[in-house]
């Protein structure tokens, strides 16, 4: 388990405020499904509510007690039916294939108003190649090259 300062306490408890629950346990209890739904939420978020339905507050505990014990999370507030549980997340880092460089296409989705601004903007789907970009009106431009300094272009000479 997790040990938090009571200011790292107090500024999760602040910023969880607004979090509304997205693991709801039910009357089958703390089963493993659920841990594993908690443990999916810390990794996604880090902070997270939990709802927990019943009645018997030392069964909330209990509950409170196994989760922040199995998934090494830290205990920030337990208000009446509530828990807020907090543990870093998870840095995933995505792979870049190196032989492709981002060159291929892609598609774009390009919104525009409408001219009355009373109807439905239109969307249309583009496909993109990677040295193009599409301009704030949507249209589709070539990017330019770089520009090279000419100082540094002769110190390499």
């Amino acid at each position: 388990m997790l040990k938090l300062t009571p200011s790292e306490r107090s500024a999760l408890r602040a910023e969880a405020h607004a979090l509304n629950p997205i693991v709801i346990i039910g009357e089958a209890g703390l089963t493993e499904p659920v841990l594993k739904e908690i443990d999916n939420g810390l990794d996604a978020h880090g902070l997270i509510k939990v709802r927990v339905f019943g009645d018997d507050r030392e069964a909330r505990i209990g509950m409170y007690e196994t989760i922040c014990d199995r998934l090494g999370a830290a205990p920030v507030q337990h208000i009446g039916k509530l828990l807020v549980v907090y543990r870093e997340k998870k840095e995933t880092v995505k792979e870049l294939r190196s032989d492709k460089k981002g060159r291929g296409m892609r598609e774009v989705t390009i919104v525009k108003p409408s001219p009355s601004g009373t109807k439905r903007p239109s969307v249309t789907k583009v496909m993109v190649k990677g040295n193009e970009r599409v301009t704030q009106g949507g249209s589709i431009k070539r990017a330019k090259p770089r520009q090279t300094s000419a100082k540094k272009s002769s110190l390499g000479q």
